[in-house]
């Protein structure tokens, strides 16, 4: 059975590798723990061409148009928002890439490309589907926490219908959500069947998905912040000449399973070691960590006819304050963070409210 599971994981990983390279979306989130129960909750997104997306209010009330398996908007599951929401609104539509709702639960997508398969509703059953772009949406409009997540999406289907602004391809992803009951899960769809996992670490990055990651950590368990020390060998001693001994080891390339070890290992160790650093000052340090500049990771092996290399860079970062209802935001080519805290905006509002990303930094002169 062993060699069965080693030969199936074997064969997984070496078509994730084959084929990542052309596709390789990268994102990284995870999340910080405060001593009363609740969270800040922080993410990158990465892509190889310009995703545009703006940080939008979704209220109360909105009406949603699910797209059903033929890919026409209002064909699926048609709903009115239960809550209101804020998050990253991708394409000037009601696809949410990332967000937080007005009772502090956080999620977001994440690229999945290599074995996200939804499932494919007929029938009535069609009309009971959303589309996968949809799901952040669907959860964040209508539930408070992870245990409504896991009930919820039991009575609906999602579906792998296309999206023309996604290259006529079906989005492929998995979601990460956390509550301010402490809970996290994340949610993959892989052969056509849903897996809703709980995630009490609350790190997720992208391929291969969330139960290999986690198994994965077990090859790391000898890694920890603190310092090795002084060995002695045959009555010679040995002592590290720089910091970060116990470290050693650690990844630190751009590929999805080494973020995700970085995560893991960072957002564990901030909690433990420093727990009186304020979780959002500590979350934009963290995070910074996990930026991709360009020209880091080039998305195809050959240029295109320009000679030009696609290549996968940070174009937004998020920080969520869940009990203070805050959501952060930075953008490529900029330095400035901006602060959106839901209580300042009226959630029964008709229509969304989106504002213009703005890459801009600021320096103050001293004198």
């Amino acid at each position: 059975m062993k060699m069965k599971l080693f030969k199936a994981i074997s064969v997984m990983l070496i078509a994730t590798f084959s084929i990542a390279p052309a596709i390789s979306y990268a994102c990284t989130s995870f999340i910080l723990k405060n001593k009363d129960g609740s969270f800040v909750y922080a993410r990158t997104i990465e892509y190889g061409y310009v995703i545009p997306m703006k940080v939008a209010l979704t209220p109360r009330n909105h009406q949603f148009k699910g797209t059903g398996p033929d890919g026409v908007a209002g064909s699926g599951l048609a709903w009115n928002g239960k809550y209101a929401f804020m998050g990253l609104r991708a394409f000037d539509t009601d696809i949410i890439g990332d967000g937080m709702n007005e009772k502090g639960l956080t999620g977001g997508m994440q690229n999945l490309p290599v074995a996200a398969y939804y499932q494919n509703p007929t029938g009535n059953d069609a009309k009971n589907s959303i589309a996968s772009y949809q799901v952040i949406a669907y959860v964040l409009s209508n539930f408070a926490n992870t245990d409504e997540i896991k009930a919820g999406l039991s009575k609906i289907f999602v579906n792998n219908s296309k999206l023309a602004q996604w290259g006529g391809d079906t989005v492929k992803q998995h979601y990460t959500f956390h509550d301010l009951n402490g809970k996290s899960i994340v949610v993959e769809y892989v052969k056509g069947q849903m897996n809703i996992y709980d995630n009490p670490i609350g790190a997720l990055a992208n391929e291969p998905p969330f139960d290999w990651q986690m198994m994965n950590v077990e090859n790391y368990l000898n890694l920890s912040p603190v310092e090795i020390g002084t060995k002695t060998i045959d009555g010679v001693p040995f002592k590290p000449r720089s910091a970060g001994s116990g470290l050693h080891g650690l990844p630190g390339d751009f590929m999805s399973q080494s973020r995700f070890l970085r995560a893991v290992q960072f957002s564990q160790a901030a909690d433990k070691y420093s727990p009186d650093v304020p979780k959002v000052k500590m979350a934009w340090h963290l995070i910074n960590m996990f930026d991709i500049p360009p020209g880091s990771v080039l998305g195809s092996a050959k240029p295109d006819a320009k000679g030009n290399y696609g290549s996968d860079y940070t174009q937004y970062t998020t920080v969520a304050d869940a009990k203070n209802l805050t959501y952060y935001t930075r953008y490529f080519g900029g330095s400035d963070i901006y602060a959106f805290n839901m209580n300042d905006y009226d959630l029964n509002a008709k229509e969304v409210r989106q504002w213009n990303n703005e890459s801009t930094s600021s320096y103050k002169k001293m004198k």
